[in-house]
């Protein structure tokens, strides 16, 4: 059953906020959106290990919140192309529930499942 124009609306709404704070989140990092990623820190550093070591964890994080607002904005893009809820390898609709529970979910359980 495909999503009513009521759950789209409400879809829409919890993906922007969502991707709004995705946004905050990197731009409070230092990493605003489209911005370059480099980590420096200062050259009196204590220890050039525990520098590799922090600038690794930054990273890490930045590449995980660019990941998510990748997956928001083609979330959106999805709204917006009348195919949000709907499986990109089977085409039959999400079911309702995972669409809640994943908001940026792809595949439906079955396919997600073959997938592994």
């Amino acid at each position: 059953m495909a999503l009513t124009k009521e759950r789209l609306d409400e879809a829409r709404q919890r993906l922007s906020e969502e991707l709004a704070h995705v946004e905050t989140e990197l731009t409070d990092l230092g990493f605003p959106v489209g911005g370059e990623v480099e980590v420096k820190f200062d050259e009196g550093f204590a220890d050039a290990a525990q520098a590799t070591s922090e600038r690794a964890k930054v990273l890490s994080i930045v590449d995980g919140l660019r990941h998510r607002h990748e997956d928001l904005l083609a979330a959106v893009s999805r709204i917006d192309k009348g195919t949000y809820g709907i499986c990109s390898s089977c085409g039959e609709p999400i079911s309702q529930e995972r669409m809640e529970a994943v908001p940026t979910a792809t595949l439906c359980i079955s396919c997600k499942q073959k997938q592994k």
